[in-house]
């Protein structure tokens, strides 16, 4: 479908270096602009310097034919059309008191013009329309790459209403709607499972390596593809509200923020174009002095071309646009430049232990019996006790048996455990101390010391066995820990479990600084304390973490993936649950870096030579101009480089496991 060329003007990210080389926008862009280029001869700025290019090149065998009139003719309407691009916003900026690099090349435009190089004001006007075409068209193809995204949505969507299945547009569910999910379909916005199981593709959204088994009241986001069951999905969130759609808006609104290396750029940027122009002034006048003013006036608007610091401007942004775009499509939530700069820079990491290090989804570890016992009837004992209790440690013995038997006359005893009856027989379930483990004793303290919630089941006074729940570490973990110490990282832990649940889970991880027994508070006052030592992040669930996030120098959200107190408050979410993500996200931004500081370093040096090259008239307008324009077109694609990154590869283990996988046998 032939969509309309635009302006790369209109592109509402081009604000970011508005202040050195932004043009006029026109009233009523936006982003949404962006869409619409797909192809690079759709951009407005391409079009009009092809068209300039042809007529200068026409020009030019026109000349060598010996037809002037024609040359002139040709020459002034391909500086006239390459102008049209650069010009008009120029003026309407310095209406408004405002200067930029659409200033500098339209001064030297007109000065060539006045002095009769007007080949060479044509070529200036045809290169740079080039090259701001080319600038605009990067910017939108990052941008569109973020905001494909919402592509992942499909255009229809099955709802079941009054007994019948209607096919509907996304746009038009609302929430309550029951939509149909038939297997390889995508979920067209997020909803909660009221039945059917399946596995569920989340590798474009949260990064997720591996299937994610779902089923009744599991929540499913917006983008995923459908496995091998029909899914009955509770819409719990509009179209423009889901998942994909918050990621897009926040990317976006964020991408303003500046980082410190784009900071920099616009500290430079920003006074030398007026101070470019003074320096100009003040060489024209020594051109006079001197005798030679006709000299000195082309030497000087070659100087005030040569100072352009397009280049500059758009090295950090055209960087930081495709360097979020690459990691939000990897699951990786960066909310702007100053995020992303700070990600590649911290050497200190914390790490929460629950819900990051492990699954937050405490499961029966291990089963100690009495003899007489299996560990079957101890399992069977406990969850008669834990049938109608809400209690975390409950939910793991409940998962562990196939068939409970409720208790009678239970009763809690606050801090200490469960009695009842069962079968006319007293019952107990609690932590060693309220009951006695007798022979159970060394089995307890091994549990204990392996970092697991220990409990006692007693039969009529007996105990007949113990059991151990734990939060099971994530099975990437030790490899996670490992390469991150590997690359020169500080890894703490900070945990509100006790001590010896700490070290265990710390050892089994890799981690050798561990902070245990600590309440929100206490992990704010660490953090603040690692801070003195270097840029520090911390990684956490978004909620319960919250001060120590917002205390770290970076707050990384994991699993963020569906909950808005995870994305709103972290600077980097990571969308997935899978703890890889956290290195590859590091190295992603730390190679960003790198290429920010490459693009700075040249565009610096390139206007540090061109000056003095032009101004002692070495070079020529034309050349310096093509110099200019050609290091900008290599700037841009040094940029777009840190666009590229790779998929996570599949673990051995599944980084999620139903709670039933997750139960020994």
């Amino acid at each position: 479908m032939n969509r309309p060329a635009i302006s790369g003007r209109e592109h509402g990210n081009t604000a970011n270096s508005e202040s050195a080389c932004g043009c006029e926008a026109p009233a009523g862009a936006s982003s949404d602009d962006d869409d619409a280029v797909e192809h690079l001869w759709q951009v407005r700025d391409i079009q009009f310097g092809l068209v300039s290019g042809v007529l200068l090149l026409a020009g030019f065998v026109s000349g060598l034919l010996g037809w002037e009139v024609a040359e002139l003719v040709l020459s002034v309407a391909a500086l006239l059309v390459g102008a049209s691009t650069f010009v008009p916003g120029a003026l309407k900026r310095l209406a408004r008191g405002k200067v930029g690099v659409g200033l500098l090349m339209t001064i030297g435009a007109v000065g060539a013009t006045a002095l009769g190089q007007i080949e060479e004001a044509a070529m200036l006007a045809f290169l740079f329309s080039l090259a701001e075409g080319l600038e605009d068209y990067s910017l939108a193809k990052t941008r569109r790459g973020l905001r494909a995204l919402l592509g992942l949505v499909p255009r229809e969507a099955t709802i079941r209403r009054n007994g019948r299945d209607v096919v509907l547009s996304p746009d038009d569910l609302v929430v309550g709607d029951l939509m149909i999910v038939k297997p390889g379909e995508r979920v067209a916005t997020d909803g909660d499972i009221r039945s059917g199981r399946t596995a569920v593709d989340t590798s474009a959204i949260t990064g997720e390596s591996m299937p994610v088994e779902v089923g009744p009241g599991d929540p499913v986001f917006a983008g995923s593809v459908n496995g091998s069951g029909v899914l009955e999905v509770e819409v719990t969130a509009a179209a423009r509200d889901n998942s994909l759609a918050r990621i897009v808006h926040i990317v976006e609104a964020e991408q303003s923020r500046k980082g410190a290396t784009q900071r920099l750029a616009d500290r430079i940027a920003t006074p030398l174009v007026p101070g470019i122009l003074i320096a100009a002034a003040l060489t024209v006048i020594a051109g006079f002095l001197l005798g030679e003013p006709a000299m000195w006036l082309q030497r000087a608007l070659v100087m005030v071309v040569a100072a352009s610091p397009c280049a500059l401007a758009i090295s950090v942004p055209v960087t930081a646009v495709a360097s979020i775009g690459a990691a939000s499509r990897r699951g990786i939530l960066i909310k702007g430049g100053a995020a992303l700069e700070t990600l590649g820079k911290v050497r200190t990491i914390a790490l929460d232990k629950t819900g990051t290090l492990t699954r937050n989804q405490p499961a029966v570890a291990d089963v100690a019996p009495a003899d007489g016992y299996s560990a079957a009837e101890v399992l069977g004992l406990a969850a008669a006790l834990e049938a109608r209790s809400e209690h975390p440690l409950a939910r793991a013995i409940l998962a562990a048996v196939d068939d409970v038997r409720a208790a009678d006359e239970v009763t809690a005893e606050v801090g200490s455990g469960l009695t009842g009856r069962l079968g006319g027989r007293g019952l107990r379930l609690g932590r060693p101390g309220w009951i006695d483990p007798g022979p159970l004793t060394a089995h307890v303290t091994r549990m204990q010391d392996a970092g697991a919630t220990a409990v006692v089941v007693e039969l009529d006074g007996a105990p007949v066995g113990a059991i151990a729940v734990r939060d099971e570490l994530r099975p990437e973990a030790p490899e996670v820990i490992a390469q991150l110490r590997a690359d020169g990282y500080t890894i703490v832990m900070l945990t509100g479990d006790n001590e010896a649940t700490a070290r265990a889970i710390a050892r089994e991880a890799g981690i050798s600084e561990v902070y245990a027994d600590l309440r929100p508070e206490d992990k704010s006052a660490i953090i603040q304390r690692l801070r003195r030592t270097g840029l520090t992040a911390m990684v956490g669930d978004g909620v319960n973490d919250a001060p120590a996030l917002a205390t770290a120098d970076l707050g990384i959200a994991m699993g963020a993936m569906g909950s808005d107190v995870a994305i709103e408050t972290a600077a980097v979410a990571l969308m997935g649950d899978d703890l890889r993500l956290l290195p590859h996200a590091l190295d992603h931004a730390r190679r960003t870096r790198r290429i920010m500081l490459q693009n700075v370093i040249l565009s610096i040096a390139l206007i540090t030579i061109l000056i003095p090259l032009g101004l002692f008239g070495v070079l020529g307008l034309a050349a310096v101009v093509l110099v200019h324009e050609v290091a900008e077109v290599f700037v841009i694609g040094n940029g777009i480089r840190a666009g590229r990154t790779t998929a996570l590869p599949p673990i051995t283990t599944p980084a999620l496991q139903t709670e039933q996988e997750m139960v020994p046998a």
